[in-house]
């Protein structure tokens, strides 16, 4: 067999190396399918966001915190492969990247940690730092009192709140591994609460000049899962990429007809207003886009906007 390397980089976090290192298998078996041997190193990226844990995340910069610092090492050529959660990236790739790949996606629901909705004692505390979950928690149970959750995912659940409860991705806790057996939890149907931009896909960035690695990427490419997040990517960017504001969308892709069906959300941060619309059609970005700006045109979301 011929011989490839690939440098990836990654944060440091556990979820953070999983994923890669999930990456570089999905690569190593593209790889021996085309009669190669592909051997992947990690090029592990301390980012700010990383270690600021006393700090929220909309203080630090907001959406793409956790990714510029990777996305450095691409550009300045410690890496030839950067992985992400797709979930962070802002609604842009910055010039000189290329978003190449984006594997089967996993699941992309929430899940509330410590009891189930329902069960929730009236005025308890869920932990969460993220603005989406706490407005659309906020519309469904106006009683509950939500404090700020940062740090490693695998050590989350010692943050639970007494009499209360927090909220993770599903995603991360099936890669984790974290066994929830014997925790009161409940998954939260996109119904209930939609999903952030990107929960569940991996992203994979390379250089856009690096024509030969795009197309080895392309090889982990998993083309429903790529339509999927292109349209809910071209939803936050309609809405003005980073808005400040609580906004989530999840897409689906028919099979058999190619369909792509959207549900974006668009709220008030301390969820006053949730507004939804879902919309479908062939062409994922008109899609994405299309949903956007009936949020913020039909039914008001541009009053929601900062300024």
């Amino acid at each position: 067999m011929s011989e490839a390397a690939v440098r990836i980089a990654t944060r440091g976090s556990a979820l953070a190396r999983w994923q890669a290192e999930h990456a570089a298998r999905l690569l190593r078996r593209a790889a021996t399918a085309a009669g190669l041997e592909l051997e992947a190193e990690l090029v592990v990226v301390e980012t700010t966001a990383d270690r600021r844990l006393d700090i929220p995340i909309p203080e630090i910069g907001g959406k793409g915190v956790f990714v510029k610092e990777v996305q450095a090492a691409l550009l300045d050529g410690r890496a030839d492969v950067a992985v992400h959660s797709a979930k962070d990236l802002p609604s842009t790739t910055p010039d000189g990247l290329v978003l190449a790949a984006v594997p089967q996606r996993a699941d992309p629901r929430d899940a509330l940690v410590g009891y189930t909705l329902a069960s929730l004692p009236r005025g308890a505390v869920v932990a969460s730092g993220s603005l989406r979950r706490r407005a659309q928690l906020a519309a469904l149970r106006p009683d509950l009192v939500f404090e700020g959750l940062r740090g490693n995912i695998a050590t989350r659940l010692e943050k639970i709140p007494p009499g209360g409860a927090i909220v993770m991705a599903v995603a991360a806790i099936v890669r984790l591994g974290i066994d929830l057996a014997g925790i009161d939890h409940e998954i939260l149907a996109p119904s209930v609460m939609v999903p952030q931009v990107g929960q569940g896909a991996l992203a994979i960035e390379c250089r856009s000049d690096e024509a030969s690695l795009r197309d080895r990427l392309r090889a982990v490419e998993h083309a429903a899962s790529r339509t999927a997040v292109d349209a809910e990517r071209a939803f936050l960017a309609e809405l003005g990429g980073d808005c400040g504001l609580p906004a989530g969308a999840y897409a689906t892709v028919d099979d058999r007809t190619g369909m792509i069906t959207l549900e974006g959300m668009l709220a008030a941060p301390d969820g006053s207003t949730v507004l939804r619309h879902v919309a479908a059609g062939t062409d994922a970005v008109a899609v994405g886009r299309a949903v956007a700006r009936h949020l913020l045109h039909e039914e008001g979301g541009a009053a929601l906007l900062p300024g």
